[in-house]
């Protein structure tokens, strides 16, 4: 497909290995968060591109066109900027559902795909404390929201206070789609807001601790910004 369709970069996403429901859980709201990256990255856009440790595949003369995994050297999030080095470097980048293609031995449980992102979750978001503690407002703010709606006496505000329920739909399609259980498309909702709490978690503590530890090696957060590609 890659030679054939003159694609530069094929990323894969994972399957878990024997997780439970709460990590399949994880999962689909993991790749539901990952809808948009997805539909920018595979038409091409301006600024769409992806990338998964589980799987990269990169053709070997765009690799040397943007000097290899050199630029990745204090790149939290190397996978993902992976695929950023290909559109800067001219290249095209798809991403796809491994399902059962690829499996990968993480997120078992709905704890560890939680305790993850306590890497990645800052770095994301390019160490920005701004953007966390605005996200960390809207999902209070929701949920008051939620709990206003839903002790209003009103069916109106009953439909708006259940309204967040929706959210289960992408996780079934993702369950079906992937063959998963399908129990753990019923978690999604909670999991969602678990997601916002992920990272303000990793952002407090990569604050407290002064940066991250990764690989068996403490990086200071000013090394980690400056080195990060953008």
């Amino acid at each position: 497909m890659a030679a054939r369709d003159g694609v530069d970069h094929v990323a894969l996403t994972p399957a878990p290995i024997a997780a439970t429901t709460g990590g399949y859980a994880w999962h689909y709201v993991f790749l539901a968060g990952l809808v948009d990256w997805f539909a920018r990255a595979n038409t091409d856009q301006p600024g769409g591109y992806l990338g998964f440790g589980a799987f990269n595949l990169v053709r070997t003369s765009t690799h040397r066109a943007f000097g290899g995994h050199e630029a990745l050297r204090l790149t939290v999030l190397d996978d993902v900027r992976l695929g950023l080095l290909v559109r800067l470097a001219g290249g095209r980048c798809r991403g796809f559902l491994g399902g059962s293609d690829v499996r990968c031995d993480w997120g078992r449980t709905l704890g560890q795909g939680i305790r993850l992102t306590e890497k990645n979750y800052f770095a994301a978001v390019q160490y920005r404390t701004a953007v966390v503690a605005a996200l960390a407002v809207f999902v209070l703010l929701m949920w008051m929201g939620i709990a206003a709606a839903l002790t209003s006496g009103t069916v109106l505000g009953l439909v708006a206070g259940l309204s967040g329920a929706l959210l289960v739909l992408p996780a079934l399609v993702f369950a079906r789609r992937l063959d998963w259980p399908m129990a753990g498309a019923l978690l999604a909702p909670l999991v969602h807001s678990l997601a916002a709490y992920a990272v303000v978690r990793s952002a407090v503590l990569t604050l407290r601790r002064g940066g991250v530890r990764w690989r068996d090696t403490f990086y200071p957060i000013e090394v980690l910004r400056d080195g990060d590609v953008h």
